[in-house]
């Protein structure tokens, strides 16, 4: 088995339900850049940018036009095909500008903040007397179902689903990602709410894997099966401990939700009001003091990073991590899921021979002419530089030493290359997101973009099987 898995007898309830899971496959990539555990003064936004592109299969048919004044939590646009799921507005304000692109697609939706915050005040709701249902369109009509996510197909939950499983991953693994028991520390009556109510939307248990059972928030609270989870990057991926705890077969379904967004959604049931606050890890080797910082989905970045400093030079500015993050410019905003800002340098200088000669400042998984397997907590100061060139697949087995999960990546990526349905199924494509192939993708000597290819197959299955 490529997952070590240990179980823990059943003692005192659902808490203690749980597996240990200790993954063997793997890399930590360390970076230089990490965030100080202390909080920069909020960096207030002038302007707040929505991006439709963000909630992928999603396709908004407008409920506002520019000029229009929003309140924070009225409806921007809802999903033409599933138009319960709604988009609320993170802030109150004037949309100044809808951007559209080819087919009068829309491409953003620009908000300029008042000065005086103004919010929708909905109706609180009872959790312990309210049904499944009368949740669910709670959340579906404040705004805050986009937070949930299905697979398969890493999609916004599909609402008329009932998920075997829902679950959260309670740590992060990947380069200079959030602590999230730093972030989510003194969030845990809003934590505690959006438990409880996402344990009436399903059937099955909500899962949670950390890094440690008595340190975690989560550790104290209710409607919760814990599972400690180790070993290096992606061990804090869901789909890593889906893999581990209760794998998808074919006809099943279970939801995904980020640990930050059940902030939000416990709030809103808590308050009746919708808040888009987000607590930002600033990273990265180029920016002179790299920490948190409060924010809101949709904020202007160029004052975060004008506040935390950026060093002089060609830079590339990522909304998320090196390895799942999107590029972005120092003028853009944040994104609706990132909780991360990166800045490294730009890597578009050209190393001589950089193939054939001992490599000490680099990161890799073989040990041909390079020396990062012998300090794995060296910490490293690293470009966008890929380092080669796109070309066709090479086999060197590589992928499977950084690949947990029990599927065979490099078959799966050409079944997925050539739109191969029977093959794409039975391999396992089910069971994967896009961001479970960013470390063969970072590992690659062939260059492939395999996040790309495995979102097209994910599409392609979902429109040909559904």
């Amino acid at each position: 088995m490529l997952l070590a898995v240990f179980l823990q007898p059943n003692i005192n309830g659902l808490k203690d339900m749980s597996q240990d899971i200790k993954i063997k496959k793997g890399l930590s990539i360390n970076l230089l850049g990490g965030a100080e555990h202390t909080f920069h003064k909020e960096v207030a936004s002038s302007t707040y940018v929505i991006y439709p592109t963000d909630f992928h299969g999603l396709t908004p048919k407008l409920v506002i036009k520019e000029g229009s004044h929003v309140k924070a939590g009225e409806t921007l646009f809802f999903d033409k095909n599933q138009s319960e799921v709604t988009v609320a507005s993170p802030v109150s304000g004037e949309v100044t500008e809808i951007a559209r692109g080819e087919r009068r697609r829309v491409l953003s939706i620009k908000i300029a903040a008042d000065k005086e915050q103004k919010a929708i005040e909905n109706k609180t709701i009872s959790l312990s007397g309210a049904s499944a249902a009368e949740l669910k369109a709670y959340l579906l009509a404040s705004g805050v179902w986009p937070f949930v996510k299905q697979r398969p197909y890493d999609v916004i939950a599909n609402p008329a689903g009932i998920p075997k499983a829902i679950f959260i991953s309670g740590l992060n693994t990947g380069p200079l990602n959030p602590d999230l028991d730093f972030v989510l520390r003194g969030q845990e009556e809003k934590l505690q709410a959006a438990l409880t109510a996402l344990k009436k939307l399903s059937p099955g248990p909500i899962h949670v894997g950390v890094e440690s059972k008595e340190n975690s928030v989560f550790g104290t609270l209710d409607h919760v099966s814990l599972h400690t989870v180790g070993g290096p990057h992606p061990a804090g991926l869901v789909g890593t401990q889906i893999a581990a705890i209760d794998p998808i077969s074919k006809g099943e379904l279970v939801w995904t939700i980020a640990a930050q967004d059940l902030v939000i959604i416990g709030e809103l049931l808590l308050t009746g009001r919708y808040n888009a606050s987000r607590t930002i890890a600033v990273t990265g080797s180029s920016i002179v003091a790299p920490q948190y910082i409060k924010s809101k989905i949709g904020a202007e970045l160029t004052g975060i990073f004008e506040a935390l400093g950026v060093k002089e030079g060609d830079q590339r500015f990522i909304n998320g991590d090196v390895l799942t993050g999107t590029k972005t410019s120092k003028e853009g905003s944040l994104g609706f899921y990132n909780t991360q800002l990166t800045v490294i340098p730009e890597g578009n200088d050209y190393e001589f021979f950089g193939w054939n000669k001992p490599v000490f400042n680099k990161i890799s998984p073989t040990r041909a002419l390079t020396f990062s397997w012998l300090n794995k907590k060296k910490k490293y100061d690293l470009d966008t530089n890929t380092n080669g060139e796109h070309r066709a697949f090479v086999i060197t087995g590589g992928y499977e030493e950084v690949f947990p999960l029990d599927i065979f990546p490099m078959q799966l990526l050409k079944a997925c290359m050539v739109n191969d349905l029977d093959d794409m199924e039975n391999l396992g494509l089910y069971e994967v997101a896009p961001e479970d192939f960013s470390l063969t993708e970072f590992i690659c000597i062939s260059k492939q973009p395999h996040q790309d290819i495995i979102r097209k197959g994910l599409d392609l299955m979902q429109q040909e099987l559904g």
